[in-house]
């Protein structure tokens, strides 16, 4: 007996990705849908995260900005909007930084899906 799994559509890595942002268990969302190759990119404007390229890369720029992190205070993400091999977030957050203080972001966050995975993000604020 063989038991065959189908590739995730863009649909169910979006619905997958909200359920898990709605707990804010944005490794999770790492573990199970970033490539091996991700491409995190910030915008050029960005002063605290710079972009990175590759799974463990990634991991670490998120890891290393959570541990900076002293106080959340909110946080929100939208439901996903999708177009073709892309699907968009909002996401809303108030968060107190070592050495930064506290801020308020406004993002939209793309992401690039091929083959039931995460190729891509992109931070837009």
């Amino acid at each position: 007996m063989s038991i065959t799994t189908s590739t995730p559509t863009i649909q169910e890595v979006a619905a997958r990705f909200h359920a898990l942002a709605q707990q804010e268990k944005w490794f999770e969302i790492q573990d199970e849908f970033f490539s091996e190759d991700i491409q995190s990119i910030e915008p050029p404007t960005a002063t605290h995260l710079q972009s990175a390229s590759g799974k463990a890369a990634v991991r670490r720029k998120a890891e290393d900005w959570v541990k900076r992190i002293t106080d959340f205070h909110r946080g929100a993400t939208t439901a996903p909007v999708i177009g073709g091999d892309f699907f968009a977030v909002g996401r809303e957050m108030e968060i107190t930084v070592a050495g930064i203080g506290r801020l308020q972001s406004n993002q939209i966050m793309l992401y690039e899906v091929k083959d039931g995975l995460i190729i891509r993000e992109q931070f837009f604020y």
